[in-house]
């Protein structure tokens, strides 16, 4: 079993996938565009540039995102993106850039439990927790 979090978006999906693309590394496996996929006569040209679905490869998971109709969207809420990064200080550049343009939560900071540990919303109102272990 495996489970991959998919993640929905109000047209920021590419914006979003390319940044975490840049951020944690792995492989930007698809990147399908509504004008591009089969569904192209179904939805408004304005829809066509947006995502239909979008898969980032990392190690062993992958994150799915996609860009819902703009009726559909609902923001987030009553989860978080737990992400463990071994260096501290590498966690906080990704902390840093995930909060650029949100909100944080909780600043990267030393914890009990870790050397550096975070919470924040992204720009694309994906919220994250940030976790070091040295």
């Amino acid at each position: 079993m495996k489970l991959n979090p998919h993640l929905c978006f109000n047209g920021q999906c590419k914006e979003a996938f390319e940044l975490y693309h840049e951020l944690f590394g792995g492989q930007l496996k698809s990147m399908l565009t509504y004008g591009k996929s089969p569904m192209a006569d179904q939805v408004s040209e304005e829809f066509h540039d947006r995502i239909l679905h979008a898969t980032l490869e990392l190690d062993d998971f992958e994150v799915l995102g996609a860009d819902v109709k703009p009726e559909d969207y609902k923001p987030p809420q009553g989860f978080f993106i737990a992400i463990s990064i071994e260096d501290a200080t590498q966690g906080e550049k990704i902390f840093s850039s995930l909060s650029d343009g949100g909100q944080v939560l909780l600043p990267f900071q030393k914890t009990f439990w870790s050397p550096g540990f975070g919470v924040c919303v992204d720009r694309f109102r994906i919220p994250w927790e940030i976790n070091s272990s040295t």
